[in-house]
């Protein structure tokens, strides 16, 4: 997730981008650049780190013109650098680009125009774009774009300038947001409102597939197939503050309705079309590699160790391997048995985990293979381990993270799956089975986040309570772990998640009327287990908020309060049953009047030990 921003007016471009860029900054502060045309040429201005390097880099030397565009980067493809940061240009300098998203056939585009002569400057898949423009240029710059909309596959947003056509900037979009601001003898483009709210109220919402022509006194949108569109103004009246978050009332919020879309594009290009395999070219393990693996550790903290444990499930379920997975301020200190044959996969959103380092650092003093799997591009941890997947959930503000660890279960889920192919454990109709029911998880969230406004009264209902109690058996336990450390976070509520199975060994004699048990019934193959401890439960008066599959009535006799998730794979209801207890936990705070985004005592990224 990166941050877009277009002027064309009579004003000073650059100066209006780096306002637009600072409100964008949220979406991405690895790097930052602008290019404005000068009268003459294309000027580009980019640097790497928070955008304040970029302005330090500017004063005195700031570019004038009346037409540009700029950007300020989260890394999905590249490491932070000088060099990747964007708008990139082509051979001639006559074209830039501003990219959000993942150009997905960009290697075979780029094979095919090196083939031809273009050199190429950096290391991102944003790149090809500005090259292939320049490519197939022969004139008509709104032309040429289209060819260009019609060659590329994936998701993106992005924003041409050209010095052959200096009053027009072209944008267009598919899976990501782009909004055009309406003024008065200027327009402007942007990948989020805050970007534009200081200047005009009045917008067109750009939709999937849709190309616009922006001048200083008209806007022009068309469909994919060239046809003008016409568009309705969208009147904007939230306050600037309110904008930064899309109109949600905190960051947490808006990060979970993110994650259909976090989810939708880690998963991108990882499944074969036909559902029968998982691809991570990033790796390119063998089966003889694979099969080398005597062991596997998971090593995470937090929320990460959480989806480790999901994690855990997952490969040895599906590729049949020993898994143990460690706290990691605790896995060095234990003399771990590693060697060349054991593989020690590290989970860590912001790369930068000080204790996740270190576990690290230790499992490779001692010849285990690593892997990193982190949301960072370019963090320690990522350039520190062996080999890295990442997560493409965009950064995340809130300290509780929500789509951050969704988009690991994602990985978990194709690493496992992708392991098992490589050592053929599981039967190719399952598979396919699986994969194709991995797919529809984005739709999937989505319906679970539709029942919003219930989840709402449940947490306004029971937020007076003190102490609550998350059960589960299997996968269910470990999501009740995550739902625990979800509301004690941010609503202060004392909260403890258990097996279910271990209530009679102690754990019943807590349960009284006053404290509030939600149980997780999700998992088919315990199914009947986890109702009769349902029913232990509610034979001590315990009030209990069942968390269920669709579809599923038998649960409705026996808990107090049911929330359904589609019905999916038993192996996938985790990424679906995540999300009423985040929603839970952010309404729980919200009665509570907590500061949700930046609760007490902690911090988003752990760097001290």
């Amino acid at each position: 997730m990166c941050g877009i921003i277009g002027y064309v007016g009579n004003g000073e471009a650059a100066e209006f981008l780096m306002q637009g860029l600072t409100c964008l900054e949220y979406r991405g502060y690895d790097s930052a650049g602008i290019a404005v045309f000068d009268g003459r040429d294309l000027r580009i201005e980019k640097a790497v780190g928070r955008l304040d390097c970029l302005k330090e880099k500017l004063q005195g030397n700031t570019p004038a013109g009346h037409i540009g565009i700029g950007h300020t980067r989260w890394a999905t493809h590249g490491a932070p650098s000088d060099l990747n940061a964007h708008p990139h240009a082509d051979c001639t300098n006559s074209f830039a680009v501003v990219h959000n998203g993942i150009i997905e056939n960009y290697l075979s585009i780029k094979e095919e125009l090196l083939a031809k002569g273009h050199h190429f400057k950096s290391e991102t898949d944003t790149e090809v774009l500005v090259h292939l423009l320049e490519d197939v240029y022969k004139g008509n710059f709104e032309v040429a774009v289209r060819e260009v909309l019609r060659r590329v596959e994936g998701s993106y947003a992005m924003v041409f300038i050209s010095k052959k056509d200096p009053d027009t900037l072209i944008c267009s979009k598919q899976d990501n947001p782009m909004v055009i601001g309406l003024g008065e003898g200027e327009n402007f483009i942007a990948s989020d409102i805050p970007a534009i709210i200081t200047k005009t109220r009045r917008t067109y919402i750009i939709n999937d597939g849709e190309m616009a022509v922006v001048k200083k006194d008209s806007v022009w949108v068309f469909n994919k197939s060239g046809e003008p569109v016409t568009k309705k103004v969208l009147e904007v009246n939230w306050d600037a503050e309110a904008a930064e978050k899309g109109g949600y009332e905190h960051f947490m919020l808006k990060e979970i309705h993110e994650q259909p879309k976090a989810v939708r594009d880690t998963l991108t290009g990882h499944i074969a079309s036909d559902n029968s395999s998982v691809i991570l070219n990033e790796l390119g393990w063998t089966a003889e590699y694979v099969n080398s693996f005597a062991k596997v550790y998971i090593v995470a903290c937090g929320t990460a160790y959480h989806a480790a444990l999901v994690g855990k499930y997952y490969i040895e379920r599906l590729a049949r391997i020993s898994v143990e997975v460690d706290i990691a301020s605790e896995f060095r200190y234990r003399q771990p048995i590693i060697n060349d044959n054991t593989l020690i996969i590290v989970v860590s959103q912001s790369g930068e985990t000080i204790d996740t380092m270190a576990a690290l650092k230790e499992a490779k003093r001692l010849g285990g293979k690593t892997l990193a799997v982190t949301n960072v591009v370019g963090s320690s941890i990522a350039r520190e381990a062996d080999q890295v997947i990442y997560t493409c959930a965009g950064p995340e503000i809130a300290v509780a993270s929500t789509k951050a660890y969704t988009t690991q279960l994602i990985v978990m889920a194709l690493l496992g799956a992708y392991m098992a192919g490589l050592r053929k454990t599981v039967a190719p109709e399952m598979m396919q089975s699986l994969l194709g029911n991995l797919k529809k998880i984005p739709e999937g969230i989505e319906t679970a986040l539709q029942q919003e406004k219930e989840i709402k009264e449940f947490a306004k209902k029971y937020s007076t309570k003190e102490d609550l109690f998350y059960i589960g058996r299997a996968l269910d336990y470990y999501v009740a772990l995550e739902g625990s450390l979800k509301l004690k976070e941010i609503s202060y509520i004392h909260a403890e998640a258990y097996a279910a199975g271990e209530l009679k060994h102690g754990t019943l004699a807590l349960i009284t009327n006053e404290v509030p048990v939600v149980a997780l019934a999700t998992q088919k193959s315990v199914y009947e287990k986890t109702l009769s401890n349902i029913k232990e439960v509610k034979a001590r008066e315990a009030v209990v908020i069942g968390i269920g599959l669709q579809g599923d009535k038998e649960l409705q006799h026996y808990a107090d309060h049911v929330i359904f998730i589609p019905e999916t794979e038993e192996l996938l209801a985790p990424l679906l049953a995540v999300v009423p207890l985040q929603l839970l936990a952010y309404y729980s705070a919200v009665a509570r009047n907590c500061d949700v985004d930046k609760p007490r005592n902690l911090a988003k990224s752990v760097t001290v030990e």
